[in-house]
């Protein structure tokens, strides 16, 4: 009975780690001063008939501190390129030429380093919902089962501290994670 709820912990343990992970990637294509592919690699274009991400289409380098160019493997996709970049809620400025897409970034002003802190910490309180619910879910299970007398109280107990140890965590990995990006909006 003990194993119970350490088993339903360990099976959800990917979730934990995955919500971080989507975060550290959401968190990863907020602008900063400085150019990086992560600003535009995961953004999703319309190619031949299916979503793609530019990262699958296209080398993308900063071959500067303040621009990203972007040469896709196919020529052909450089228009499709050019278009998600355009639509996507980057506000950034794609041109392009027969060799590829070029991107220069503007210094950031004093307003948009405020807004994508906001966003910054919208993306990962996003994440720490998701732990939160994933950390419900678990509980909801081991009383279902301290319930039907599969379980004992002492297991909920223990489940509840295994989950704040683990919430704990994932929290100071978060702030890690704010405190990081804050430093790199703020240069």
């Amino acid at each position: 009975m003990d194993k119970m709820y350490k088993d339903l912990i360990n099976q959800r343990k990917g979730d934990f780690d995955a919500a971080f992970e989507r975060a550290r990637g959401d968190v990863a294509s907020i602008r900063t001063g400085r150019a990086h592919s992560s600003l535009v690699e995961d953004i999703q274009i319309d190619y031949m008939g299916s979503r793609v991400k530019i990262k699958e289409l296209a080398t993308i380098t900063a071959p500067e501190p303040r621009s990203l160019m972007i040469q896709p493997w196919d020529k052909s996709a450089i228009p499709f390129i050019e278009k998600g970049i355009r639509d996507s809620a980057h506000g950034l400025s794609p041109v392009s030429d027969n060799m590829g897409i070029r991107i220069n970034l503007p210094p950031l002003s004093e307003e948009r380093r405020r807004e994508f802190i906001r966003l910054l910490h919208n993306k990962v309180e996003e994440a720490r919902i998701k732990t939160r619910q994933i950390r419900e879910d678990i509980i909801k299970k081991v009383q279902a089962e301290v319930r039907a007398k599969t379980a004992r109280e002492d297991d909920m107990r223990k489940a509840k501290d295994d989950l704040q140890k683990i919430m704990d965590d994932s929290n100071k990995k978060f702030d890690e994670l704010i405190k990081k990006k804050e430093q790199e909006l703020m240069l």
